[in-house]
């Protein structure tokens, strides 16, 4: 069991004269917060030279460097899922991520539903190179409702008092491998926020409350069929309990117009103005690192006012390649640090296992919507590793395209990075048809949305028909083999649990290696006929 146990500023204001007392003058902070989030392993730039943690240290030393000349007061925040997404850093576990952060100094970050992609060990050791405050307040251990990470952080600076509060989206017990949950549970963001400023404003003065989250933001609060986000919980606080909130998981810049609707026409390099509610502000900077946020703050007396906003872009270019703004130069610091990461991670990943003649759609808004051909690639490798009939995975679960010509081993675990093993459900025809009805409900736009192959069915008023399997007609006295990964077969976004069913079996065969041994043997891959 992990257990954090955390264990009054007297301030005497008094003139005096024969016949009145003054208030005396009251001391102006300015505050500058820097933040960043949605990491996904991108401590390296691209291939075209944009972001990468380099070029951020250089950047954030200078907006460092500025703001203290002005006696500003500084912090550098992330809203969290420093993990998986770019198989170099996958493959070593973010070491190079989470120690890349600490030396570019954060003072805080929220736990993201990706810090659950691996075993809890693994974030234990994360929280260890990391070697500043990896927050969540709304993660609680089942055995005794303790936080099973630390909550809260307080920074001192020029006689103030900054609590930073973490909170994580309760949605990652549908969408984190259930198995790595099994000893945590997940509150309330805005029970655990109410609780943790509670125990804080007991034990100290708070001259300004942020709150570092990873939950989404969801205009005008209207999330669908996700756990609720940042605007939600701004609005279920007292107006001004939080005086900011840094988020991230809907990985997108938080620019508003004057009605404070989204303003399509952000881009990078314009102004952004954020979000404000119920009195708090909500700021996010996309993803990746392509941004670093910068807010300037103004405290007299209590009063805290949003002085500027702004999201810098770094190296990041326009559709002609050129920079939009200035070019900044890779830290050697940072370099000497990442660079043996790197070499290591582009050792093991420069294989050619097959190729493809055309290009395989991975994006989001494809996977998520609509039947797939890389979706169809996958299953059909996962059928074939365990002799099914006919096999699902949920669209969510597929995390990159394929370019047209030669694959490599980084391109396979850029679409496979979770290491789920593939399973076998073996089902009597009757049986399988309520799991149909189940797992066909989950609408477009949904990481749990149904991508499959070698079945085909109706859904009408709820309840599906018409079912055929490779083309023959549906027997509900029949027994029916089925592929599906370990994640959806343990509950993961929102499928049915089938581990404990009888008929199921679960091998030891991982995805990202079964797409490999299926591609080496189908080379070249013929997109047209899948």
């Amino acid at each position: 069991m992990r257990n954090f146990i955390l264990i009054p500023l007297i301030v005497l204001l008094a003139a005096c004269g024969q016949t009145y007392q003054a208030k005396a003058p009251q001391k102006t902070h300015y505050v500058t917060v820097l933040h960043t989030n949605d990491h996904h392993g991108r401590f390296w730039h691209n291939k075209d030279g944009e972001y990468g943690m380099a070029a951020r240290k250089t950047l954030i030393d200078r907006l460092r460097a500025e703001a203290k000349s002005k006696d500003h007061i500084v912090l550098l925040l992330s809203g969290g899922d420093i993990n998986t997404g770019v198989p170099e850093s996958d493959l070593q576990y973010a070491e190079p991520d989470f120690k890349g952060m600490r030396l570019l100094n954060y003072d805080a970050m929220a736990i993201g539903n990706h810090e659950f992609d691996n075993p809890l060990h693994v974030l234990d050791k994360q929280i260890e190179w990391a070697q500043f405050p990896v927050l969540s307040a709304n993660i609680l251990n089942k055995a005794d409702d303790s936080y099973a990470y630390q909550p809260y952080t307080i920074i001192k600076q020029q006689g103030l008092n900054i609590a930073v509060l973490g909170l994580t989206t309760t949605d990652t017990t549908k969408i984190a491998n259930p198995e790595y949950l099994k000893a945590l549970k997940f509150i309330s963001p805005t029970q655990a926020t109410q609780r943790v400023l509670a125990e804080i404003k007991s034990q100290h003065h708070i001259d300004l409350a942020i709150a570092v989250t990873h939950m989404g933001h969801y205009h005008n609060a209207v999330y669908g069929i996700n756990a609720p986000g940042d605007v939600t919980l701004a609005r279920n606080l007292a107006a001004g309990q939080l005086d900011m909130i840094i988020g991230g998981h809907s990985q997108e810049p938080i620019c508003v117009d004057k009605q404070g609707n989204d303003n399509p026409h952000f881009s990078p390099g314009k102004a952004c103005h954020p979000d404000q509610q119920n009195g708090t502000w909500i700021m996010q900077a996309h993803e990746w690192g392509k941004y670093v946020g910068r807010a300037v703050f103004k405290i007299t007396d209590g009063k805290k006012s949003l002085l500027s906003y702004e999201l810098i872009p770094v190296n990041l270019k326009d559709e002609q390649g050129n920079f939009i703004a200035d070019y900044i130069e890779h830290n050697q610091e940072m370099l000497d640090l990442l660079t043996p990461f790197q070499a290591i991670g582009e050792g093991q990943l420069k294989e050619t296992v097959g190729s493809t003649d055309a290009y395989l759609d991975g994006k989001r808004d494809t996977v998520r919507f609509k039947q797939s051909p890389l979706a169809r690639l996958i299953i059909k490798a996962q059928k074939e590793a365990v002799n099914a009939d006919f096999g699902f995975i949920s669209g969510g679960g597929i995390r990159h395209s394929i370019s047209a010509g030669e694959i490599s081993a980084k391109d396979i675990l850029k679409v496979h990075p979770f290491k789920n093993k593939i399973s076998l459900m073996q089902w009597r025809g009757s049986a399988l048809v309520h799991y149909l009805n189940v797992i066909t409900a989950f609408p477009v736009d949904a990481g749990a949305y149904l991508q499959y192959e070698g079945i085909s069915f109706d859904r009408v008023n709820g309840k599906v028909g018409n079912i055929k399997i490779n083309g023959q007609p549906f027997n509900p006295e029949a027994t029916y083999r089925m592929s599906i990964n370990s994640y959806n077969a343990s509950g993961g976004d929102g499928y049915p649990i089938l581990l404990n069913k009888k008929g199921y079996q679960e091998t030891k065969l991982i995805d990202a290696d079964v797409l490999t041994t299926y591609i080496q043997r189908h080379s070249p891959i013929k997109v047209n006929s899948l």
